[in-house]
């Protein structure tokens, strides 16, 4: 498998409407007015909820909903802190990601998602994706989080795959870019939001979203001819 190239991606806000998902959940809870500051708060809290001790990320949605409502003095409905918890199973993917996906395969790409999230909500997002993945690496698994490195390690003990054969492709730099940096991948950034990469954060190639990523990675691991 060692000749195979390999794209790994984070799955939400990468490939999953997780702002969309989010917010969405905020908006029903709080109203529409609120919603925009709550959800640029929430991405704040979120990473402190992952980096305390391990809780399955079904738990870190609900915990980083309640904080948020009370560290804002609003007050969650009754019956409705797991709300985000049940409503990821049907955040959808972006509209270009399965064709993006599809096309990757047909040019012989292998597939991986690197997720910051439990075994069963993935798999619902994966058939949400349409299109199948040779591994999955999630928090679950390694009793980690992004931005640490455990996810990038797991794949690397599942997949004999040489380093150059191998891109990562991600939206956040926090969770993702960042560390690739660190771990001195090749990384293409997708910047749905028109971000500006920050210190630490040096993606290899830069789109603002899926539609030219097969020619993208073509051009960053040719495949090799036979």
């Amino acid at each position: 498998m060692s000749g195979a190239r390999w794209a790994t991606f984070d799955c939400y806000g990468t490939l999953v409407d997780w702002n969309g998902g989010i917010g969405g959940q905020l908006e029903r809870l709080f109203g529409v007015e609120s919603a925009p500051r709550l959800l640029a708060r929430y991405h704040e809290l979120e990473p402190a909820v992952q980096a305390e001790a391990y809780r399955s990320y079904r738990e870190v949605l609900t915990e980083t909903l309640v904080r948020l409502a009370a560290e804002q003095g609003l007050a969650v409905p009754e019956g409705e802190e797991a709300a985000l918890a049940r409503s990821l199973p049907h955040w959808p993917s972006f509209p270009e990601v399965p064709a993006a996906l599809e096309e990757l395969r047909a040019r012989g790409w292998r597939l991986a998602i690197l997720s910051n999230t439990d075994r069963d909500l993935i798999a619902a997002s994966e058939r949400q994706l349409r299109v199948p993945f040779d591994v999955v690496v999630v928090a679950q698994d390694i009793g980690s989080y992004k931005p640490s490195h455990g996810h990038w390690h797991a794949f690397r003990e599942r997949v004999a795959v040489a380093p150059e054969r191998h891109v990562h492709v991600a939206a956040s730099l926090f969770h993702d870019i960042v560390p690739a940096t660190e771990l001195g991948l090749t990384s293409v950034w997708i910047n749905r939001l028109g971000e500006r990469a920050g210190p630490g954060a040096a993606p290899t190639r830069e789109l603002p979203d899926l539609r030219d990523l097969a020619d993208t990675l073509d051009a960053l691991v040719p495949a090799k001819e036979l």
